[in-house]
């Protein structure tokens, strides 16, 4: 029997991909360096587990509202207010089961056949098909390393058609770790203030700042842009909480209870324990997060440096995220073996079986020629795929 055509537009998730495939070898008994998911190594944090465990002990295991318990949504109301400076109420937002599916559940709402939507590039991988699923065609704009892989004014300008219906803004990114500043969204803002559709804004990585950078969402830069702006956020990167599935969003009320309505006949509620918990994390959980991100702009570090001193790689120093996205261009049109690297794919592969170490291709971000580098690992294990990568490309010439 046939599959739905909608299947034909969208293909496995290549990070999903990649860490199978290096698991894979592993079960095999290759040494393999794990540098390709984007998954804290920490634990979660304290305050969020011990919350789990107490829901379970006192029986909260039952369905909860569709669109997230009214004790996490005013926990959220709390952190928007006091972190972000952006005043919502309890309808003005929704829990689901990660930023993922809260992303999803934006394009199922807002999205259909014949829109576009403007992605700017390198983006995550999940945007294109996501869009993609519900009819509408993605559009991107190609951003460049030497502007700090931001979008300008001039290209936005120029990807805005009578079809645009919305903008994926990430900041910090995924896979650059680029951040737009005020002042970045301040240049932005005359033109996504005056045109008619809907800007979404990723922040999952929010709390992913070096080099004393500050976070700004754009909804809080005037009441104009926050009424057509949906806030995406979750605990799974900040408070180390990837399994327990909470991701949420804030926006104009009918937006969030469309999105509800569509999730109440999808998933339905969030897990009831998870709920518990990432409440408990937003409340409580800020030293640990402090003491995460201060590991984290070490490790930053420790890899720029160690890729800048591979021969055939460049690595600018990205601001946000827990990832570096080095220039591997240098390393294009070499051999080793059975091997010929004609692109960052090509690259990737080679790491991965002749290197022993995990990466992502750029092609998967929408940027060929870059390899996407996770630093959420241990520094030993760092240290190790640093030596490995080298390793590797000494053998190509």
């Amino acid at each position: 029997m046939k599959l739905a055509s909608r299947l034909e537009k969208i293909k496995p998730s290549p990070t999903m991909v990649v860490d199978a495939k290096a698991k894979h070898l592993i079960s095999q008994g290759v040494d393999i360096t794990l540098l390709g998911l984007g998954e804290p190594d920490f634990g979660s944090a304290q305050v969020a587990c011990d919350a789990g465990v107490e829901a379970i002990r006192t029986g909260l295991t039952k369905y909860t509202p569709p669109s997230g318990t009214d004790e996490l949504k005013t926990a959220i109301v709390e952190k928007f207010k006091q972190e972000n400076g952006l005043d919502y109420i309890k309808q003005e937002i929704i829990v689901s089961c990660g930023a993922k599916h809260t992303l999803y559940n934006i394009s199922q709402v807002l999205f259909e056949e014949g829109d576009e939507v403007i992605v700017p590039a390198p983006y995550w991988v999940s945007y294109p098909d996501q869009i993609l699923l519900a009819g509408a065609q993605p559009v991107f704009i190609e951003t460049q390393e030497d502007d700090g892989f931001l979008m300008t004014p001039e290209n936005l300008k120029k990807a805005i058609t009578p079809r645009t219906k919305g903008i994926i803004l990430n900041s910090p990114s995924n896979p650059t770790g680029a951040i737009y500043t005020r002042k970045h969204y301040e240049a932005l803002a005359e033109l996504l203030r005056s045109a008619p559709f809907w800007i979404i804004s990723d922040e999952i990585y929010e709390k992913f700042l070096y080099d004393g950078a500050g976070h700004t969402s754009i909804a809080a830069l005037d009441p104009a842009l926050k009424e057509k702006t949906i806030v995406v956020n979750g605990v799974s990167k900040a408070y180390s909480m990837t399994g327990w599935r909470i991701g949420y969003a804030a926006g104009p009320k009918e937006i969030i209870q469309a999105m509800g309505m569509v999730q109440s006949q999808s998933t339905s509620n969030p897990s009831s324990i998870s709920q518990k918990a990432a409440a408990a994390a937003l409340k409580h959980g800020h030293p640990f997060v402090e003491g995460m991100v201060k590991e984290f702009e070490e490790r930053r570090n420790l890899m720029v440096k160690g890729l800048n001193g591979i021969k055939g790689i460049h690595c600018p120093t990205p601001p946000g995220s827990f990832y570096v996205f080095p220039n591997v261009k240098g390393a294009l049109g070499k051999k080793y073996a059975q091997w010929t690297i004609h692109s960052s794919l090509d690259l990737a592969s080679f790491l991965l079986e002749e290197g022993g170490v995990a990466t992502i291709p750029g092609e998967a971000f929408g940027a060929p020629g870059y390899l996407r580098i996770s630093y959420a690992s241990p520094r030993e294990a760092l240290i190790k795929g640093l030596q490995k990568i080298e390793t590797a490309l000494l053998k190509l010439t």
